[in-house]
């Protein structure tokens, strides 16, 4: 076995740790990180900046954007250690924070990390059914009339999602998905523009710019502190993709150094991204001022032009078929990680079946992907059915992921490295 790995290694089929070579290239780890931090939530971004006025809705915004690109750019040396060109590779971000600050953090970090993607795969059910819910009554209103009760519910298109997860699910890993984060992330520039270019429209139909500098006013301070911390939680959502950076980054081919890649990428697409946050949220605040709702698109109603808040809508449920992906398999990887440690010979873990259909390229199953993966997207389907506000809470879990996992990213990346004489078995 040693011979073969060390064969295919100088063949080239192989990377240094025995693993597949890596293809990723900056452009396709651009398209990784767009598709993971421009979801559903740019939507809200401009009730956030209502929120807060025109000089600190701005201003968070930006400062997000510094803050995520630090800990984006601090974490990204901790994919290999001690050295960042020839170390030991570190696959996830928990095995950075065990490698670095010892199993307690890696406890807490991890529980905080997979929770906060738990809840996003949820509130991405929601949104899904609530945007093909939308279709549905702006249809119904073009055809009946503004007058027309088109009321529907959104558990059969909650249902619709999770089929479509349980198929997308069975992708084996990142390195596999690269093509479903390009079309999640064309959908995501698409939803955007769209709803940059309708409230800069509606900007130009009132011929003024809407809103003031304390943002929309409050029965109470009470109530507007509250509905101040709403916001940055919202806009702290809005930026979540530094949980993923080691993953993403796993992704990518050598040389370049994959840390140079993961920077430059880092910079490419929180540049876009934030350029794509403000012009949604200051031209929705601009166009709707102390009405401003907390979906952009619904702002402009379900009547005219119908066809394109149709459009839009349903390239934000394409997107978050790949979003989706984006948080979940992190969660797959760990689970079927700890399956494969914990069960080395059972065949249920280990083996693989080939199956052929007819037009179609052959793949391979596994009973406990098959198994676990179907599981984990019928219970995200499940517990949003049976909560279907749920989405209303990821605004203080994103805050607390945020608020724990950037200084604990920041923290690993500068402690010195402990046990690292002991050689990970990277195989």
């Amino acid at each position: 076995m040693a011979v073969r790995h060390s064969f295919e290694v100088a063949n080239g089929s192989c990377d240094d740790d025995g693993h597949p070579r890596r293809t990723g290239t900056l452009w396709s780890c651009v398209a990784h990180i767009i598709t993971a931090a421009i979801g559903s939530g740019v939507l809200s971004l401009a009730w956030s900046t209502s929120q807060l006025g025109w000089i600190a809705g701005p201003v968070t915004l930006l400062c997000f954007a510094i803050v995520t690109y630090v800990s984006a750019f601090l974490l990204s040396d901790c994919y290999r250690c001690p050295d960042s060109i020839t170390g030991t590779r570190n696959y996830s971000y928990m095995d950075a924070v065990r490698v670095n600050l010892g199993r307690k953090h890696t406890w807490f970090c991890g529980l905080l990390q997979y929770l906060s993607m738990y809840g996003t795969g949820i509130a991405y059910v929601i949104t899904t059914s609530t945007c093909m819910r939308a279709i549905q009554r702006s249809n119904c209103y073009h055809k009946e009339g503004h007058q027309a009760p088109c009321a529907y519910g959104v558990t059969f298109y909650m249902l619709l999602f999770g089929l479509i997860q349980i198929v997308m699910s069975q992708i084996p890993d990142f390195h596999n998905m690269e093509w479903l984060s390009v079309v999640a992330a064309i959908m995501s520039f698409t939803y955007s523009f769209i709803g940059f270019s309708l409230g800069f429209a509606k900007v130009v139909e009132n011929g003024k710019i809407m809103g003031s500098i304390t943002g929309v006013p409050a029965s109470s301070l009470a109530n507007k502190i509250w509905l101040v911390f709403q916001a940055l939680g919202d806009i702290a959502f809005a930026y979540p993709y530094s949980i993923i950076v080691i993953e993403i980054q796993d992704t990518l081919k050598s040389p370049p150094p994959e840390n140079k890649t993961m920077k430059r990428a880092s910079m490419v697409a929180i540049f876009v991204i934030t350029f794509f946050y403000l012009c949604c949220g200051c031209f929705g605040y601009a166009a709707f001022g102390n009405d401003t709702p907390g979906n952009l698109l619904t702002g402009f109603g379900f009547y005219e032009p119908y066809w394109l808040i149709d459009f839009a809508n349903a390239c934000i449920v394409l997107h978050l078929v790949g979003g989706y992906q984006m948080y979940s398999q992190p969660v797959f990887a760990f689970v079927e990680g700890w399956f494969a440690k914990k069960f080395p010979n059972s065949g249920f873990v280990h083996n693989f079946y080939t199956f052929k259909l007819p037009l179609l390229p052959g793949f391979q199953l596994n009973l406990l992907r098959l198994c676990f993966r179907t599981a984990y997207v019928v219970s995200t389907t499940g517990i949003a059915m049976l909560f279907p506000y749920f989405n209303s809470l990821l605004g203080l879990l994103g805050a607390v992921a945020f608020g724990y996992i950037f200084p604990c990213g920041n923290v690993l990346c500068t402690k010195e490295s402990r046990g690292l004489d002991k050689k990970m078995d990277c195989t």
